[in-house]
């Protein structure tokens, strides 16, 4: 197993006659913290909904954990994986997104079960083990016998946090995690977002949250109009900008 887990190549992509990402290049490392920032529009939810083949690619390439997404190699050509393949590729990987699309006729503890008992075919005792302890990771095993609706905005994206972990993904994607919530809610979602970087976990994250990025981040990457502007260390990239457009975007938002 290398050390780089995401390798995206040339990547563009499209919606109609709007590119949206025009010829990505990044290198994202295991046990990383890469954090996107970017004005609305600027591709950084596309771009990671391409690495978890939510969207197809219209150019270039991404590879997750040496394995190109999206497509296989057969007879020596590239092709197109069928529905199952991609599943199963996506397997590995989290996804946390802005809403926080939990089941609302399921229980908490339902919840974070799901995906292991149907996707990957785990015995229900084994996985019931393993939410419990994940929902004590999140501060929420008060709340494993409650509903969706019963939870605060920030309880409900800590309990997506401990479902998509309950699949022990090697990659975990944050889509603004805390853009729906609250601002006395956010605290308590960046709080478990550390608790996961401490531990090792690769992440990218897009974000709004400077001092997230700032404290947290290894590696911070502003994007804008579907390119990648400017890149590198983020407490150097947030106090000393060397891209016009970074600065002027810095200068807006801290």
């Amino acid at each position: 197993m290398t050390d780089v887990v995401v390798e995206a190549r040339g990547v563009s992509m499209s919606f109609g006659l709007v590119q949206v990402l025009k010829g990505i290049d990044l290198t994202i490392h295991r046990g990383e913290v890469t954090c996107i920032i970017g004005p609305s529009g600027s591709g950084k939810s596309t771009f990671l909904r391409c690495i978890n083949q939510l969207e197809t690619l219209d150019g270039g390439y991404i590879m997750v954990d040496g394995q190109p997404v999206g497509v296989k190699i057969k007879n020596g050509r590239l092709e197109a994986q069928t529905y199952a393949e991609a599943a199963r590729s996506r397997e590995n990987i989290g996804m946390v997104f802005q809403s926080f699309n939990l089941f609302p006729h399921m229980t908490v503890l339902e919840n974070v079960c799901e995906a292991p008992i149907r996707v990957k075919k785990e015995k229900r005792e084994v996985v019931r083990k393993r939410a419990v302890a994940l929902l004590d990771r999140v501060g929420l095993s008060a709340k494993a016998h409650a509903y969706p609706a019963a939870l605060s905005g920030g309880q409900q994206q800590r309990v997506a946090i401990a479902r998509a972990l309950a699949m022990e993904p090697r990659l975990m994607l944050f889509d603004e995690p805390t853009s729906a919530l609250d601002p006395e809610l956010v605290g308590e979602v960046l709080d478990v977002m550390r608790g996961l970087a401490d531990a090792g976990m690769t992440m990218v994250v897009v974000t709004h949250e400077m001092g997230f990025a700032r404290e947290v981040g290894d590696h911070l990457i502003f994007m804008d109009n579907g390119c990648v502007v400017e890149q590198g260390d983020p407490k150097s990239v947030l106090r000393s900008p060397q891209h016009q457009r970074t600065k002027q975007f810095l200068a807006k938002v801290l």
